[in-house]
């Protein structure tokens, strides 16, 4: 398989046909996978809340778009904020484990994600309100 503009392009249309204005094309072939790789694409609105994950890191790549990527603390109050820019060369941000995240999509975006696995739904104590 390549990623490739073709697949970015028709994980797109599905992004643009979803209530939540984003979409998954899974590269794993499990949730039971060790390792959860995907292309995920993330449309200006998409409903994200600040959340984290107790278990694994995560990394993002960003392949085509813009968007930052916000780190808060346990309270809320934003940290960091890393724009992931290809045409600035800001290509990607490692989220620490543990660490309360949070994304702005600026302009449609296409990242390659990798966290651990398996797949691990969020815990209601794993997202700020």
């Amino acid at each position: 398989m390549i990623i490739n503009d073709q697949l970015l392009d028709k994980v797109t249309s599905e992004a643009e046909a979803s209530p939540r204005l984003r979409m998954n094309y899974n590269l794993h072939d499990s949730l039971d996978a060790k390792a959860q790789r995907l292309i995920n694409v993330l449309l200006p609105g998409t409903p994200l809340p600040i959340h984290r994950h107790k278990h694994t890191a995560e990394t993002y790549v960003i392949l085509r778009g813009k968007m930052f990527v916000v780190f808060y603390n346990d309270m809320g109050v934003q940290t960091e904020r890393y724009l992931l820019d290809p045409d600035q060369g800001n290509y990607g941000v490692q989220i620490p484990v543990g660490q309360w995240h949070g994304i702005e999509v600026i302009k449609s975006s296409a990242i390659f994600e990798v966290k651990d696995g398996p797949y691990i739904p969020l815990e209601p104590e794993d997202t700020l309100n």
